[in-house]
């Protein structure tokens, strides 16, 4: 097997400018750079990553801890992060924390131990355990879709990456009100996650803006499952007066909330009209087709790789909140006759801003 003496000797250079081009520790010239990576293909030389990571202190690894990965949000969230990972020359550790306060801080402890370079996190509703263990041992972090939401905890410590929330609900409320609703409901997520109270506050705005009364019989929680979404949108059918819209939280509440209305013959959009937040692959294929916001969730991963990247490079840099824009994708559910479904971006903030 080829060693890194031999590269150096084959690229005429000395084995410490192997180093440096392997490592990136030191600039090099770009003709030396290229010869030595000639030499290595040249050769078939791999580097023995476990002796760099001796050297170096690191492991070029991260750590990825999300619950529910067979979710197709999340899945997407997953191949981002993997790609922000390989481009840069980073492995990939993944772990479930089946959104479980005590499993998420031993899921982080197991990632801990096998020394990861640093971590990115969809955080479970109760991470008081979480941040304490990431805190005592100092673990650089990115919180990743769901933000932590007190700031004395957490913004002056970990960095923090998702879709906006808020707006692209409004956005939803208002077109099913413009559509002359006057009765919407809404399927929230799990209580205690960012993404849940801040999807809430954008529908209370929405209603709020379309001079709309706050009806709290009309605002249930699916908890962010099937089973949770089409207990919940039964009960709304079952009230003296349903609601004439529904908009779900989540592609999951989707999915039970479609079932509710099928095993009780309401008819989407002649009965009830319907919006989702979370487009995915089979919105499309629906009859009819679903009105959604689509969420942004590869660039959400890609983007969490590059901020811990920068946290890495930089441990003292200011930490920061970033927030990508979302698009809403208008198809037939909601009651609006047939259209090519063209997503249109949503005025939002551009990435980078802090919050």
């Amino acid at each position: 097997m080829p060693t890194m003496a031999d590269v150096a000797r084959c690229a005429g250079v000395s084995v410490a400018t192997v180093s440096h081009v392997l490592n990136d520790t030191r600039p090099v010239l770009p003709h030396t750079r290229q010869a030595v990576l000639d030499a290595i293909d040249e050769l078939g030389y791999t580097p023995n990553t476990l002796a760099r990571s001796l050297v170096t202190s690191r492991t070029h690894s991260i750590g990825l801890a999300v619950s529910a990965i067979s979710n197709p949000y999340f899945t997407e969230i997953l191949q981002g992060v993997e790609a922000g990972a390989l481009e840069h020359g980073y492995s990939l550790l993944i772990a479930d924390p089946h959104d479980d306060p005590e499993h998420e801080r031993k899921v982080v402890q197991l990632l801990h131990e096998r020394r990861v370079d640093g971590m990115i996190i969809a955080p479970s509703a109760d991470p008081r355990g979480l941040l304490a263990y990431l805190t005592r041992h100092d673990v650089p972090a990115v919180f990743l879709d769901r933000l932590i939401e007190d700031p004395a905890d957490v913004t002056s410590r970990f960095d923090q990456v998702c879709a906006e929330n808020a707006e692209p609900m409004t956005r939803l409320v208002a077109h099913l009100a413009e559509r002359g609703h006057r009765r919407i409901a809404l399927v929230a997520g799990l209580p205690g996650l960012s993404t849940t109270s801040e999807r809430i506050a954008g529908y209370r705005q929405g209603l709020a803006s379309a001079g709309l009364p706050f009806d709290e019989r009309l605002l249930v929680h699916g908890d962010s499952a099937t089973a949770g979404a089409e207990r919940a949108t039964a009960n709304l059918l079952s009230l003296a007066a349903p609601p004439t819209a529904l908009v779900t939280g989540n592609n999951a509440m989707t999915i039970g909330a479609l079932r509710a209305l099928r095993e009780r013959g309401v008819s989407v959009p002649d009965d009830i009209a319907l919006c989702c937040f979370d487009d995915f692959a089979w919105a499309d294929l629906f009859a009819p087709r679903l009105t959604a916001i689509a969420q942004p969730s590869r660039d959400i991963g890609a983007r969490a790789v590059q901020v811990l990247l920068d946290r890495l490079a930089t441990p003292d840099r200011p930490t920061r909140t970033e927030r990508l824009p979302c698009a809403f994708v208008h198809r037939t559910s909601c009651g609006c006759p047939e259209r090519p479904a063209r997503p249109h971006t949503l005025p939002l903030p551009e990435r980078g801003t802090t919050s």
